[in-house]
């Protein structure tokens, strides 16, 4: 059974993390995707110092079954290249800043002409309007503009960087998939195509789901350690005594009781009122010295069987070794271009008929020049001609 979007076929014109993650999660679920790359300014990931038989191995993952063809964008050529490709991909994904592919001469307006039914996603940090829309800005910036850094700390103390890029993938990516699929879903009922504008920052600030919606309605304004989920209450972190973390999310009434069972604490204590920072407060520093009085391996066997919600904080390695994400087959096995394979992340959408697939890992920049153009009607002369007038390049030129 073929992948459930084998029949999207997208040019993706992104780098580094944001649009090639949300091209990733398309490809894994089957649609053909063909990266439009610069002959001469490398998507950086591809620099990365985590190395995979040669090649950056975040490179070989988020930019597996993808086709590369090199071009420069800048040449009247190539521009006629990408105007030929929209007859046959008819979804764009583009990660410039606003108006870089107007200047191109590539913007939604000229390539609709091409194809009346194409769907054009703009991804980028603010959106393609408003103040700070040519902006530059990363991940850490839209955290602390959409409100989220402020209250995700500890009080008196400064916001902690995550080690993952929650705006980029969680704002950036995963929305421009939704993004594409609901203009997909639309073409499919109207013919018609359209423009998506997809603001990581944007998503963001719609991610404040709980404290916006309390804000709107009137209540007080979420502060650092202020509410159930940011420190405000016993849902946290705490030590055991062999320096190991606990996560304790046990805010339910019949998981709070668990937990005060498993830890052989006073049942008086179930009675603690989630909205007095006082009582709070106290129940914490009571839990904290309860941890501390044994190591992990003790503890762990009291949770086993509960249903407490309290989980001890992986390091990586260990996550990757966890019975539940074997069970969950989260690591895949990717064929390389040696014969061989790479062990990666794998999808986590699972469906009862389909399946993801894993076709190679990250190609070469230009890898696929030659076959795309031989798929539009160039000739080898032609191809060399446009090689040696600069408009594209393969493998072997770079």
């Amino acid at each position: 059974m073929s992948a459930p979007l084998s029949s999207l076929k997208i040019l993706d014109f992104s780098t580094l993390l944001p649009g090639p993650f949300a091209s990733m999660l398309l490809a894994d679920l089957g649609a053909e995707v063909l990266r439009i790359e610069s002959t001469n300014r490398p998507d950086l990931v591809r620099m990365l110092r985590s190395k995979a038989k040669g090649g950056s191995a975040t490179h070989a993952t988020l930019n597996r079954s993808k086709h590369s063809l090199a071009l420069n964008l800048k040449h009247p050529d190539a521009v006629k290249i990408v105007q030929q490709l929209v007859g046959k991909y008819d979804i764009v994904l583009e990660q410039f800043r606003p108006g870089v592919m107007k200047r191109l001469g590539l913007d939604y307006e000229e390539l609709s002409m091409h194809n009346p039914a194409l769907i054009f996603c703009s991804l980028t940090g603010y959106g393609q309007t408003g103040p700070y829309r040519n902006r530059a800005g990363h991940d850490l910036n839209y955290l602390a503009l959409s409100g989220v850094s402020n209250y995700s700390r500890r009080k008196n103390e400064s916001p902690v960087p995550l080690g993952i890029q929650v705006a980029d993938v969680a704002g950036g990516s995963y929305h421009t998939v939704m993004g594409i699929l609901a203009a997909v879903v639309h073409r499919q009922q109207t013919g018609e195509g359209q423009a998506i504008d997809i603001s990581m920052s944007d998503a963001m600030f719609s991610m404040n789901i709980f404290e916006g919606a309390n804000w709107l309605a009137g209540g007080a304004g979420a502060q650092p350690e202020s509410t159930w989920l940011n420190g405000g209450t016993f849902y946290d972190y705490y030590q055991t005594q062999d320096g190991r973390w606990v996560s304790v999310s046990s805010l339910e009434p019949q998981f709070f009781a668990d937990l005060i069972c498993a830890l052989q604490l006073p049942e008086t204590l179930q009675q603690t009122p989630l909205d007095d920072a006082e009582a709070q407060n106290n129940l914490k520093n009571i839990l904290r010295k309860r941890f501390l009085e044994r190591p992990w391996s003790e503890w762990e066997s009291a949770f086993t069987d509960t249903d407490a919600c309290v989980e001890l904080v992986l390091e990586f390695p260990e996550a990757m070794d966890h019975q539940q994400f074997k069970a969950r087959k989260m690591i895949a096995e990717v064929p390389d271009l040696a014969g061989t394979s790479q062990k990666q992340i794998a999808s986590p959408f699972k469906f009862s008929v389909c399946k993801p697939e894993y076709r190679h890992v990250g190609a070469e920049l230009g890898e696929h020049t030659d076959l795309v153009l031989k798929e539009l009607g160039y000739s080898a002369h032609q191809i060399e001609q446009l090689k040696n007038d600069g408009a594209c390049a393969d493998n072997k030129n770079n």
